[in-house]
């Protein structure tokens, strides 16, 4: 090759990469609709009881254990859809770790929540794509029971956002002076090192009763 093609490729090689069309990151499915290979419990190698994989769904009908994904995450975009119950409650934990007895004491969570007969929905703190009892979220997004939603969870560094069937509902700062004040005046202070990882583990709630169901769960990590 000569110099001159060379210097050509080169060039157009950073062009592409100052218009934003170099390769987006790709996406890793960590449920497939057919194997939970990808997920584990809690401080243990093994799925709990009470998680099965249904009609191409990672569903549960009673309370049972959380679940943790094997891998761990940084900066990442996840996706994800799910159905949830009458009165049903769960949530989306991200950045965890096991150092505590439960993955909330540790992880920011995206809540899950019927908003109209749950026992949580007192507050929107609490309710629908809520980050549990920091930051709100505004009602008018969320599809009935029995539907299905469509989650987006962004995190990069410090800043995190929370996505619900296409509407950004909310995003904040970790680690900034008005979530460090919302971390104190909540139950999470007792935990110091509550939302503090820069990386760790996704985890679904499944400790709530009633039927949940979950579907195409994919993430990729964000440069």
């Amino acid at each position: 090759m000569s110099i001159r093609s060379v210097t050509v490729t080169m060039l157009l090689s950073l062009a592409a990469t100052a218009c934003g069309t170099g390769k987006a990151p790709k996406w890793q499915v960590l449920f497939d609709g057919s194997s939970l290979k990808d997920w584990r419990g809690y401080k243990t190698d093994a799925v709990p009881q009470g998680w099965k994989v249904e009609n191409g769904t990672l569903a549960k009908d009673t309370p049972v254990a959380d679940i943790v994904s094997r891998d761990e995450f940084g900066d990442f975009e996840l996706e994800l859809d799910w159905k949830i119950g009458d009165a049903g409650n769960s949530g989306i934990f991200y950045r965890g770790t096991e150092e505590y007895d439960h993955i909330y004491w540790s992880a920011p969570e995206y809540q899950i929540l019927d908003d109209i007969k749950a026992s949580d929905n007192k507050t929107r703190l609490n309710c629908a794509g809520a980050a549990y009892a920091l930051y709100p979220s505004p009602p008018g997004h969320l599809k009935p029971v029995g539907e299905w939603n469509t989650t987006r969870i962004v995190a990069k560094g410090a800043h995190v956002e929370h996505w619900l069937n296409g509407v950004k509902l909310l995003e904040y700062e970790l680690w900034s002076p008005d979530w460090e004040a919302k971390v104190k005046a909540s139950k999470f202070v007792d935990y110091p090192n509550f939302g503090r990882a820069k990386r760790g583990h996704l985890a679904l709630q499944g400790d709530h009763t009633g039927a949940l169901a979950f579907r195409n769960i994919r993430i990729r990590e964000l440069r």
